[in-house]
């Protein structure tokens, strides 16, 4: 958590603690996901300021990020979540932030003094700490070793940064960089990511005349790595076959400087409808959207010079943007995904060419999603050799968790070993 040190007593309206608390119940009673509902509150009241939005949201991701820790703190019981409990967390949460609750009857029990002391003794308890379930720290350490899983647990326990990615077709970085600063935007490069910018200050820059015009794509560092790490070229045919919303296909629009073709696939229509808009507003006019069904992988065998398969995973590299996954997920997730990983590197190889690359990428940390389902595939698939394959860390680089491998399908026939 942010801090648990006395200062000067925080004055805060009773109405926003009241929204936050709204917004929690939403997430633990409704299961909901945090960002939708933060997203549905903050545009509910054109009247809140900058530090009223930011209170609310800061302090609602707060308590999701830190919810095991804070039930240990509050003395609650984490089953059967209701209203008074988590009233009672939000209101130690906000004692240890030296909150002025003297306006709320509910918390005048509770006791600074004593919520530091169970601060301190969860300390003793990783898993308690750092807030994650039992067996996600468990396989955590299993799959890490002890001494990197703890570094990248406080590291996925911090916000985010917010990084966008410059529309090269409609601008330099350096133009991007000064179209912002006359809205009032500030930002820092990204070392080893050359379109890459970080906000200096948290903002709605959605509502700016930049974003509008499609100047940039908010996407992570990371991520942005992946488009590059495919080596696309002009006038390639590349097939995006877990495309989603189309953040890496557009970054390949980007790199491919609106030449060629790319073909984004999803199974969800409606995400494919998302990326179509965007590339509108982006400028972008190579990409094809197919919705993949019966027959669509077979009717593209051998017709991709670039294959990208960023395929679905547990996420757990992204916990620092989507803290209330940790508590959604489920240890069977996990072991389905897995399978779902590798019928899809197994099927979805079929539309490169022969001579093509492929980039299997996962927003995973565990090594069983990523490095080893490549080396399975390719103990099955003597005709592909694994070229370079790279990671990025929360706890190092400071980017999300991404896993990527690039490998090459050699001219040989197709033999694949049972």
């Amino acid at each position: 958590m942010k801090k648990v040190e006395k200062s000067n007593p925080l004055k805060i309206h009773p109405t926003l603690i009241e929204v936050v608390q709204k917004s929690l119940a939403e997430v633990f009673i409704n299961n909901r996901k945090t960002d939708k509902v933060l997203a549905e509150v903050l545009r509910s009241n054109k009247k809140w300021g900058s530090r009223d939005r930011a209170f609310i949201a800061e302090t609602t991701y707060e308590i999701v990020r830190y919810w095991r820790l804070m039930l240990f703190i509050a003395e609650v019981d984490g089953r059967h979540i209701s209203a008074s409990k988590i009233s009672k967390v939000v209101g130690s949460y906000l004692v240890l932030q030296n909150a002025d609750v003297n306006n709320f009857p509910d918390w005048k029990g509770l006791r600074y003094d004593l919520l530091k002391q169970k601060y301190q003794a969860a300390q003793e308890q990783r898993k308690v700490f750092h807030s994650v379930p039992d067996w996600l720290d468990a396989l955590g350490e299993a799959e890490l070793g002890i001494e990197k899983w703890e570094l990248e647990l406080a590291a996925m326990n911090k916000q985010a940064p917010v990084c966008i990615r410059t529309n090269t077709l409609k601008n330099t970085r350096q133009e991007l960089i000064q179209n912002l600063e006359k809205e009032n935007v500030e930002t820092t490069t990204v070392p080893g990511v050359e379109q890459a910018l970080y906000l200096k200050k948290r903002q709605n820059i959605f509502l700016t005349k930049a974003f509008k015009d499609g100047r940039f794509e908010v996407q992570d560092a990371g991520s942005q790595l992946i488009g590059k790490f495919l080596d696309v070229a002009p006038g390639m045919r590349v097939i995006d076959a877990c495309a989603g919303a189309g953040g890496k296909a557009l970054h390949l629009a980007n790199l491919m400087e609106n030449k060629g073709q790319i073909i984004a696939m999803d199974i969800e229509e409606w995400k494919l409808d998302e990326l179509k808009k965007r590339a509108k507003r982006d400028g972008i006019h190579n990409i094809e959207t197919r919705v993949i069904a019966g027959k669509t992988i077979k009717r593209l065998k051998h017709s991709a010079d670039r294959l990208l398969l960023d395929v679905p995973c547990s996420g757990l590299g992204t916990l620092r943007r989507n803290p209330d996954a940790k508590w959604k997920l489920q240890e069977e997730f996990i072991t389905e995904i897995k399978k779902v990983q590798e019928d899809i590197l197994h099927r979805y190889t079929e539309m490169l060419k022969p001579g093509g690359k492929v980039v299997y990428a996962t927003c995973s940390i565990l090594p069983s999603e990523s490095e080893d389902q490549v080396q399975k595939f390719l103990e099955h698939h003597p005709n592909y050799k694994l070229i370079a394959e790279r990671r990025t860390s929360p706890a190092i680089e400071g980017f999300d968790g991404f896993y990527m491998a690039l490998m090459e399908k050699t001219a040989a026939s197709e033999q694949v070993i049972e």
